[in-house]
């Protein structure tokens, strides 16, 4: 006779002064809603997963655009030139019944040069693939090698004038002085146990969210210009009412963390900190 429509198994209730819905499954964020602003307006014609995305990702359906990340990289420039301007992170969720499958193309330069796209790093072992040198290669003989092949690249641009040339030579350069920096970066034993409890104990954890959200504000710290975090599993086309609480609970304490800690050390003001999930109706999914 109708359309059975469910009601929802999780309480919502009024939060802080802006008066904002929020589900009892984000008990921590309630506690930061008014330093939220909500934006629920956007929206796509879209119905389904992949030109959604590379919309929120490139504002536009079709692929092969750069990614905002890649626009703030080339506008802004570098800060660090020991760490890369753009960082994407693939976190872990704590559920992994339904996994999906996360492309790189969704943190490409497009058609700006390849410089300006992510630099990924890995949520276990070491966080970027041969940034340690092997046993008995020095510093300086890595040094020695990247200047060889500095000069072989060089030669070839001159022959073919390919700018993809320069910008695997600016990468070459980049991962040495990363070897440097990159090591300290993910070396939380510096950070005191207050961190951890504002954070939470998952921030302990190597590749759950938590973990890579308190790495977020530490290269921001650093000067990392834009910072992205994937945190996939939410596509819950079934149990959900089993598997949501784990996925809020991922990012719960993390994300009042996050804004806790940057008001705290007044970085919120010069830092902009989005959010975002796909939530599609016309297919009666339940993103």
């Amino acid at each position: 006779a109708r359309f059975p429509i469910a009601p929802t198994k999780f309480k919502f209730e009024r939060s802080g002064q802006c008066g904002m819905w929020v589900t009892e499954l984000l008990p921590w964020t309630k506690k930061v809603v008014d330093e939220m602003t909500f934006v629920r307006s956007m929206n796509t014609e879209a119905i389904n997963h992949e030109p959604a995305i590379c919309l929120m990702q490139t504002g536009n359906q079709v692929t092969g655009r750069p990614c905002l990340g890649s626009w703030a990289s080339y506008g802004l420039g570098s800060l660090n030139e020991n760490l890369p301007s753009f960082v994407v992170m693939v976190a872990r969720p704590t559920n992994t019944e339904q996994v999906q499958a996360i492309s790189a193309r969704l943190w490409s330069s497009g058609y700006l040069p390849g410089e300006y796209a992510a630099t990924a790093l890995r949520s276990a072992g070491d966080p970027i693939l041969f940034i340690n040198n092997p046993n008995g290669v020095t510093a300086g003989v890595r040094r020695t090698t990247l200047d060889g092949i500095k000069r072989l690249n060089e030669l070839n641009f001159q022959q073919v004038g390919d700018p993809e040339i320069q910008t695997r030579i600016q990468q070459y350069e980049l991962a040495f002085r990363m070897q440097s920096s990159v090591p300290e970066l993910t070396d939380l034993t510096a950070e005191p146990e207050s961190t951890f409890e504002l954070y939470g104990e998952a921030s302990k954890k190597s590749g759950s969210l938590a973990n890579t959200i308190l790495l977020a504000r530490r290269m921001v710290e650093r000067g990392v210009r834009f910072v992205q975090i994937y945190h996939n599993n939410w596509d819950s086309h079934a149990n959900v009412a089993g598997r949501l609480p784990d996925q809020c609970k991922d990012l719960d304490q993390a994300t009042y963390g996050l804004i806790t800690d940057l008001k705290q050390r007044g970085m919120l003001d010069d830092t902009l900190v989005i959010w975002g999930c796909l939530l599609y109706t016309s297919d009666a999914a339940d993103e």
